[in-house]
């Protein structure tokens, strides 16, 4: 029981992390225009691609004793991130934030681009057009990437491991801790550990594939011909004086 509610509470807490730098990246990378737009969205992705224990070994030199984010915790005194359930919470944020990312975009871009152009012409700026434009029309979107990220979360094993550790009762989450039953030979515990995660993480994807359905422009075969290209920002349109 307390590996399932480390790991509710780690992934609770990395979606809600990534609710706030996944809609800001998105936003980004759907309307942004500046060098190095391309490069942020490869770097943004790589969690999707890297094997796990790749991320967690760049965890490790960054937020490890020797790494510049260990030893500046250090020096202010505020102990070693490594081996913690803060650890496991950076771990699955970062894993499961590309997620996120790539349906909060699609769903920002579907916003039609008369409603940025109508904004741009009262002389919304750009924070205020997404506060009040984009997110009341993309929520839908963002809200099954919120449910994607939280399932990915759940299941995340490799970059857990290698900076959290298996410690139980403080970072042994669900997927390690199906992992250290079956190295003991306990078949049964990781058997009963597995239908409960595989329940749980099934419920959430049918859930946000279900609801996905319902979101205009979440498959890319579904976007009209009139949308708005990606990353395209539409001009004001200007009146002769």
């Amino acid at each position: 029981m307390s590996s399932i509610a480390i790991s509710l509470w780690v992934a609770s807490m990395a979606t809600g992390a990534n609710l706030v730098a996944g809609v800001l990246l998105a936003w980004l990378l759907a309307y942004g225009r500046f060098r190095g737009r391309q490069l942020l969205d490869v770097v943004v992705n790589l969690p999707i691609v890297l094997p796990p224990t790749v991320v967690g070994y760049g965890l490790l030199l960054l937020v490890g004793r020797s790494g510049p984010v260990g030893g500046l915790m250090r020096a202010l005194g505020w102990g070693s991130l490594i081996f913690t359930p803060y650890a496991a919470m950076m771990a699955s944020a970062i894993v499961s934030l590309p997620l996120l990312v790539q349906a909060a975009r699609i769903a920002l871009e579907d916003v039609p681009a008369e409603v940025v152009e109508a904004a741009q012409v009262d002389g919304a700026g750009r924070l205020a057009i997404l506060r009040h434009m984009l997110l009341p029309l993309a929520w839908p979107g963002v809200a099954v990437g919120v449910l994607l990220a939280f399932a990915r979360a759940m299941g995340e094993f490799g970059a857990t491991l290698m900076v959290a550790g298996n410690i139980p009762g403080r970072t042994q989450t669900m997927p390690v801790a199906i992992y250290a039953a079956v190295q003991a030979g306990h078949m049964n515990e990781a058997g009963q550990l597995s239908a409960m995660l595989v329940a749980l993480v099934g419920v959430v994807m049918w859930a946000g594939m279900r609801w996905g359905r319902r979101v205009p422009g979440w498959s890319p075969a579904r976007r009209t011909a009139g949308a708005p290209a990606r990353g395209a920002v539409a001009e004001p349109v200007r009146t002769p004086s």
